[in-house]
């Protein structure tokens, strides 16, 4: 395997040598703890650099001045950039995470769904208009322009980089934002080749920096006064601390967080297509992903039955390589992760939960990497931490349900309300029971979340939303203009 080295940071369009030249961090495989390579990290000076270069690029610069057709062009000749580097963006990323080479695969077609959904919302934003008055009697009119709020600071976590960085770039750079990335150290290789994307795109002097650093450098940026808002995707506790640095310097703020989200399986639903379908929903991306639905709510009538097709189902995936073509989960992106879901998987056994399989053991042959046994739980109340906390791994909760409301008041008994999803063979039905959950995204019999409408969460899970027309609103100011007529 081929070791990268990448000693320049991304900044303001040019790549530079770190303030820090001591600050380069060895990546390591979380299969095996090979070498992949060693990349330059960002220190608080970089950080000062980046957000003159934004700040500079927003007051003075061509970009926030294009027309919105020129930025869009722009856009589109990344994600074409990144189309034609589709497997080298998916292999670096299943190195560098450990995502199973089919769940970084069938990513990319993704990422050009988020692109062009933004473009399309972007094509039919409204940028400036004409609104008539209410009154018709009065002598003026108004004009709404969206512009953009200026210096940009998005902080990204590692589990998907490719799509939470598309998730905030693209609609901050379509409304004529400069951006600071700052991305997790894990994806430092990946993020670099993001970068470079980007700039064969052809993004002006000071658009853009990619910034690979630790919590410490990233409160640095966050906190900075060049910055005007912040778009943050990461956990719940950190979210908190963002947004009471926001507050204390009223900069706009966007937070996607936790998760805990429930599949209600109704009586009447198709078993092995819900099962199925919970492969993807509640597994995908080795169980790192905010959306997935962990909590799986069964009805006491078929409540058994449930559990021994998750149980099955669990049990016939292959963990390893995440490079082996036939893996569907592979290791935790770091020691510490794998001992976190070891470690709430004997919790769970403490609370009481039945054990259906899995346990806090590494699979055999697979000691070298920060591999887990996936996990089912059954008889877990979902009071138990194991259905009330974030685990971020493979590690499932089947919770009986005596009716209906039952099953309602179950999965919006969390803090979180981030996914869930409903399974029934009856479409109304599933309908009116999705009205009821208090979380921002329901499913109904494993139909993927769409780009064009809103992603976001309820509660601990977050604020404001991604995706679609109402991601780019939030990043755009309005202005009235009122007029004589």
């Amino acid at each position: 395997m081929t070791v990268t080295v990448r000693d320049k940071l991304y900044i303001g369009g040019s790549w530079v040598a770190p303030g820090d030249p001591g600050l380069l961090l060895d990546i390591l495989s979380p299969h095996d703890q090979s070498l992949l390579g060693s990349v330059a990290q960002a220190a608080p000076a970089d950080v000062d650099a980046a957000v003159a270069a934004a700040r500079e690029a927003f007051d003075h610069g061509p970009w926030p001045r294009t027309t919105p057709e020129e930025r869009q062009e722009i856009v589109r000749r990344y994600d074409a950039l990144r189309a034609a580097r589709a497997d080298e963006v998916a292999a670096a990323i299943s190195a560098e995470n450990g995502s199973a080479g089919w769940f970084t695969r069938a990513g990319q077609p993704f990422l050009t769904r988020q692109v062009e959904a933004y473009l399309k919302a972007a094509e039919e934003f409204g940028w400036e208009e004409v609104v008539a008055p209410s009154d018709p009697s009065v002598a003026f009119d108004t004009i709404v322009r969206r512009e953009a709020i200026g210096v940009v600071a998005a902080v990204i976590p590692w589990n998907s980089p490719f799509s939470a960085a598309t998730a905030k770039l693209v609609p901050a750079l379509l409304a004529g934002n400069t951006v600071v990335l700052k991305v997790s150290p894990e994806n430092s290789l990946s993020m670099m080749l993001l970068a470079d994307l980007w700039h064969e795109a052809g993004l002006p002097e000071g658009v853009l920096s990619v910034l690979p650093a630790d919590r410490e450098t990233s409160e640095y940026l966050v906190s900075h006064p060049g910055v005007d808002k912040i778009s943050f995707t990461g956990s719940t506790r950190a979210g908190r601390r963002i947004a009471s640095i926001a507050g204390a310097h009223l900069k706009r703020v966007g937070l996607e967080l936790g998760g805990k989200s429930a599949a209600i399986v109704l009586e009447d639903a198709d078993l092995t297509a819900a099962v199925r379908g919970l492969r993807f929903g509640a597994l995908a991306n080795n169980g790192e992903a905010c959306i997935l639905q962990t909590r799986i709510l069964a009805p006491r009538s078929r409540y058994e039955e449930v559990v021994a097709a998750v149980k099955e189902m669990v049990e016939s995936l292959k963990v390893g390589d995440p490079s082996d073509p036939d893996t569907f989960i592979g290791p935790m992106i770091r020691r510490d992760q794998q001992q976190r879901v070891i470690d709430y998987i004997t919790l769970g056994i403490e609370e009481g939960a039945r054990l259906v399989t899995g346990g806090p053991r590494v699979p055999e042959g697979l000691e070298k990497g920060n591999y887990v046994t996936p996990t089912v739980f059954a008889d877990v109340d979902n009071s138990m931490r194991i259905a009330q906390e974030e685990i971020f791994g493979p590690v499932l909760a089947v919770i009986a349900y005596d009716d209906e409301d039952n099953a309602v008041r179950i999965a919006n008994d969390s803090e979180y309300g981030l996914s869930g999803g409903v399974w029934t063979a009856d479409p109304e039905r599933a309908l009116a029971v999705a009205r009821r959950l208090r979380t921002g995204t329901v499913t109904l019999n494993g139909s993927p979340i769409s780009f064009d409408g809103p992603f976001g969460g309820y509660k601990a899970s977050g604020m404001g939303r991604e995706y679609g027309k109402v991601g780019l609103t939030g990043y755009v100011e309005h202005k009235s203009i009122t007029r004589n007529r």
